[in-house]
């Protein structure tokens, strides 16, 4: 069994697809939990503001067997691939860490550059995972965040009360 880390983030009916796509995640996953959300503006284009949170799930799937898994969650919530790389997206989740793996698996990078460079993708894996080592600097995230110098422009996101990793809080609908 491997522990992994997903960022997962939407700017389209944001708090409705997230909802969503947390819920399938407690379904079909063992030991899932969330960070707090956050709230933050589009990067590399002008659009809506995005919702963003970290999960932690365990799961016997292959990097590539997830991202899989995840890009047919993806799709199932609208998400349009024919679209930019930068752009408005109903769901998107991104494998940050799939236990300690580093190199290239199928396309997929391990762990996600995105991690270190932007504080909507760090922030939330911080919250989650104080004390988990990158793979690569051997700095903790809490540390990395500490130490962070990009734009930390993130507001905790009301969602309609206190969060909570209780797949229970996420709703039905």
């Amino acid at each position: 069994m491997s522990t992994v880390y997903l960022g997962l983030g939407s700017n389209q009916d944001a708090e409705r697809n997230l909802r969503s796509g947390i819920r399938t995640l407690y379904r079909r996953f063992d030991n899932t939990a969330i960070s707090p959300v956050y709230r933050s503006a589009a990067v590399g284009f002008s659009g809506e503001d995005f919702l963003n949170c970290a999960a932690r799930i365990d799961t016997d799937l292959s990097p590539t067997q997830l991202k899989a898994w995840l890009t047919e969650l993806e799709d199932t919530h609208g998400r349009d691939r024919n679209q930019p790389k930068f752009s408005d997206r109903t769901l998107d989740i991104d494998i940050l860490l799939h236990d300690d793996k580093v190199g290239d698996f199928d396309g997929l990078s391990l762990p996600r550059d995105e991690i270190l460079k932007y504080a909507h993708v760090l922030k939330p894996l911080a919250d989650l995972a104080p004390q988990l080592k990158h793979p690569e600097t051997g700095k903790t995230f809490a540390e990395h965040w500490e130490e962070f110098e990009g734009d930390r422009s993130l507001e905790p996101a009301d969602l309609g009360g206190k969060q909570s990793s209780s797949p229970n809080w996420w709703g039905s609908g």
